[in-house]
């Protein structure tokens, strides 16, 4: 991992807003020569602190209505099982993220589907089918009250 500056975090500001921005544009709001910014910014791609350049998609254009955040609990806690879920996980488009947490759950879903019967599906396939689930439990999303994909730098 590099040591960041000021002007590395500026950058970075800048890119999580809009990384669309000329790098005449982004030189000058941060204060640095147009080179120089080039640089940098190459610079923190490469060492993999910029992971991804995306756009951001309104959800209901994919027709993915639906918000529903999952907690699943294993019956064991063995690497083989952990490692075996993540796997299942990684293959499953709808799930939008995974994190394996500390506490009761031994992991939080987030899950886009266009409806419920996209959402039980995945359940037959993600859950019911592994016998190592012990249980998981459905919080299903009313409004989405905050999204952002900014990281305060």
């Amino acid at each position: 991992m590099i040591k960041l500056d000021d002007v590395d975090r500026r950058l970075l500001r800048r890119l999580q807003t809009d990384n669309r921005e000329t790098n005449l544009d982004l030189a000058a709001a941060v204060g640095i020569s147009p080179p120089a910014c080039l640089r940098r910014v190459r610079r923190l791609r490469e060492a993999g602190i910029v992971r991804a350049d995306v756009a951001l998609l309104d959800p209901s254009v994919a027709g993915t209505h639906l918000t529903i955040l999952v907690e699943v609990m294993l019956e064991r806690e063995r690497l083989d099982v952990v490692e075996g879920f993540k796997r299942a996980v990684a293959a499953e488009e709808a799930v939008t993220q995974c994190w394996l947490v500390t506490g009761d759950p031994d992991f939080v879903l987030v899950v886009r589907v266009p409806d419920m019967d996209a959402y039980e599906r995945l359940t037959q396939r993600l859950f019911y089918a592994n016998p190592n689930i012990a249980k998981y439990r459905t919080l299903v999303s009313i409004s989405e009250v905050k999204f952002e994909t900014k990281l305060p730098i």
